[in-house]
Formats: C-alpha cells, structure tokens, sequence
C-alpha cells in the first residue's frame, strides 16, 4: 500500500498495490482456469481443434490459459481490433500460437467449442448446428435478482439443441451481481471497496479509477489507450486512519467463484 500525505499532514491518501488490470486478471483467471480443468478432464490430443466465440473478455483469458498446453486454437470475434487483446497482458500471455478470424463460418470448424457471446451473441440455430465432442457455454448470469435479464437469457436453449458428447455451463458469481461479465464484476468490487472503505472510522471519501471502458473498446476501438488506463492503482481513499486497502480488495476476490455445472 502507498501512503502519502493530503491536503493537510494530518490527513492522508492511501492507493491500492493492486492496479485495475489486477483485478481484471484475477477474476478472468478464475473463469480460464475453471475450462482449462474440464478440458483436461476430457482427455483430447493437445492438437484437438478448439475453437472460442467471443473475446471480451472470458475469451481472451480462456485461449491464453489453454495455449499452454493446447495448439489448435482459434478465436472468433466479429470485431477485428479485438485481436490486439492478445498482444496485451490481459487475461495473460500466450504460450503457443492461437489464431484469430471475423469469419463466423468457422465457429463449425472445432471439435471443443466454447461460447462466452452471452446475450444476443451466437443464437440458437447457428447452435444447434455444432455436432462436436465437446459444447461449453458461460452463462452470462451471476445472480438470479433480475428478472428482465433472466428472460432474457437463452443459454439453456442454446446448450440443449447442440449434438455435443460433452456439454458444460462456466457459471460465475459471488458478490451479488446481476451478470458475470469481468467488467461487471470488476466494477462490483470496486462499488464494493469504496463502501467498506467509508464504514471505516476516519475516512473521508474515497475513489476507484473505473471508466466507461467499453466506450473506449467498442465505440472508440483503442485497446492501447484501454491498456494504459487500466494499468492505474484501483483505489484510493482519503483518511485519518490508515488501513491496507489491498486486503480489502483480496477479500472482496475471494468472494467470486466460477466453476462448471
């Protein structure tokens, strides 16, 4: 933690180790490793085509953990400046090669497929058309306290009309989120912070560095400026009565889980 002095010496501003891509990293690794494990499990050659839909960002965090021992690998994405993702420390670095394409027509050419597209993303027919070993979906719902999103939601569908051998939900939650995106859980958190921080006696106020990045991503579509404005302390906080605000945040880590079902 790093402690400096603030308008007065009596008052001080506290900043978290922990940067924002931490908390992003954290919480995609939990997500990759939980689909490394189930496909170890269904013990295919190394070389097995597998195939991700979607990059942000679940899919990046999968194809770089599954690069490390898997050397087929192709991410699908219908935004072509996702690929700079890859480059990124983002969800981590890659270990053998992995392939990008736009081209949706190849989301068939896999015999492990793993969809993290969540709403409006691949829709039921182009489901149903995976006849493959394995079919592997994340459900895009931490919580089930909106009704709205939860009709909305048609993963079950799109798992039950696959001819898949294997099929699996990626299922993430912990800190009461209405969806398991990692900006929506990385924006949980960071609510989560800065009210545990004002319930502590002697804090003034305290501030996270989050924007609208998928503003940033999507509409403006400059991943290196996304890069360099999450590399940033995630909080800090004005206060009389200093506290580790990096426990806080480990605390509030530990909260979330994502595991198979």
């Amino acid at each position: 933690m790093n402690i400096d002095t603030g308008i007065t010496s009596e008052v001080f501003t506290i900043k978290s180790k922990t940067k924002l891509i931490d908390i992003f990293n954290n919480i995609i690794l939990k997500k990759s490793n939980t689909v490394f494990d189930y496909i170890e499990s269904l013990n295919i050659d190394t070389n097995t085509p597998i195939v991700v839909i979607g990059t942000y960002f679940t899919g990046v965090g999968i194809v770089k953990k599954l690069s490390e021992k898997y050397t087929n690998i192709l991410l699908i994405d219908i935004y072509p400046h996702l690929e700079e993702l890859l480059n990124t420390d983002l969800g981590g670095q890659i270990k053998n090669k992995v392939n990008f394409s736009c081209d949706l027509d190849l989301i068939y050419s896999g015999d492990i497929i793993i969809d993290t597209t969540g709403f409006g993303g691949i829709n039921i027919e182009q489901s149903s058309k995976f006849d493959v070993d394995a079919f592997i979906i994340e459900d895009p719902i931490a919580e089930d306290n909106d009704e709205l999103l939860k009709e909305k939601n048609n993963i079950y569908e799109r798992l039950n009309v696959t001819t898949a051998k294997n099929k699996a939900i990626i299922k993430t939650n912990g800190i009461n989120t209405k969806t398991s995106g990692t900006m929506t859980l990385t924006i949980g958190i960071l609510t989560n912070l800065i009210n545990k921080c004002l319930e502590k006696e002697g804090t003034l106020y305290s501030a996270c560095e989050m924007g609208f990045f998928e503003e940033i991503i999507f509409k403006e579509k400059n991943i290196k400026k996304f890069v360099e404005l999450i590399n940033v302390n995630a909080i800090k906080t004005s206060t009389i009565n200093p506290f580790d605000l990096d426990k806080l945040i480990e605390t509030e880590l530990n909260k979330i889980t994502s595991k198979m079902i």
